[in-house]
């Protein structure tokens, strides 16, 4: 049995030491989002645009080719990079709206959606994960709750997550599919830079600010793409090649204490203690749902 096969094994020393970087990376970007002002749509633009630049070098072959196969997997990465503007949306909004903690842990819902998807699809969902789904749900309820008696627009702020969450289920299945037939990097090109000429019309239409921004803002930006985009990004996708998407996916799940614990130093954000039990039950409902059910073949993180 290959190691990718392998949903048990501890990964190696190196892919180990990639995926802490991975978690550290995704980790900043709840709470660098909730430090800035800039509007959601501009973010989301020069975030995608930063992350598609770095790797389009490493791309060009696989962008220039003509073979039939690949151009599908192109235009299956261009509607991925659509879904992920969608996505995009709706967790910069989490992000802001209610708390790092209880958005993170929403979002971190997307191996239940895809499962479901998969189940949609008419794949085989095994009986025990549905007992996962359960327990997460009831931690949405718990949160949602929370969040509903703080204000309702950190009500609004979970609804927002929990729709990222879903956005970001579709993303992951399209990802997986066209990665089939293109290399990693040629897809994130393609994706990101999708994703970022979806919310720069947005950013148009909506008359937001897009270039005159004070220096903290593009430090935050720029925290953003090299921290999230590519550190988050490029680290895990690069311990995919070797590591069960299963054990990936359990590792991703530590996005959100990490986030957590940052926007405390960062922000002097504190979630409210009856948002704890809520999560740690998501966390838990999500575990079982990876545990018990075949793994797609990518896994995402913000």
């Amino acid at each position: 049995m290959s190691s990718i096969e392998n949903h048990t094994a501890i990964p190696e020393r190196p892919d180990l030491i990639r995926l802490g970087l991975g978690i550290i990376g995704i980790g900043t970007s709840g709470p660098l989002i909730a430090m800035s002002a800039m509007p959601i749509v501009t973010l989301i633009f020069w975030r995608n645009l930063g992350g598609a630049l770095f790797t389009l070098p490493f791309a060009i072959r696989d962008l220039i080719s003509k073979d039939r196969h690949h151009r599908k997997a192109i235009a299956l990465s261009a509607l991925s990079g659509f879904i992920l503007a969608l996505h995009f949306i709706g967790f910069f909004i989490a992000m802001r709206w209610t708390t790092v903690a209880a958005g993170t842990a929403l979002v971190a819902l997307q191996p239940i959606f895809a499962a479901l998807f998969v189940r949609m699809l008419g794949g085989n969902i095994p009986s025990r994960a549905w007992l996962g789904m359960g327990v997460s749900f009831v931690g949405v309820l718990m949160i949602s709750g929370v969040d509903l008696s703080i204000s309702w627009l950190a009500f609004k702020g979970d609804v927002a997550a929990i729709i990222s969450a879903a956005l970001a289920a579709v993303y992951m299945l399209l990802g997986s599919r066209a990665q089939k037939e293109i290399g990693t990097h040629s897809y994130t090109t393609i994706c990101y830079f999708v994703c970022a000429v979806t919310a720069l019309p947005m950013a148009l239409v909506m008359g937001v600010e897009v270039i005159h921004f004070e220096k903290n803002e593009w430090l935050i930006l720029l925290g953003l793409i090299a921290g999230a985009q590519i550190l988050g990004h490029s680290m895990f996708n690069a311990a995919l090649k070797r590591v069960s998407p299963a054990i990936v996916s359990l590792i991703v799940f530590f996005e959100v204490p990490v986030s957590t614990l940052l926007a405390i130093w960062w922000l002097d954000q504190k979630p409210p203690i009856a948002l704890i039990p809520g999560i740690i039950v998501i966390l838990t409902g999500c575990i079982l749902v990876v545990l018990r059910t075949r793994p797609t073949e990518v896994m995402i993180d913000e």
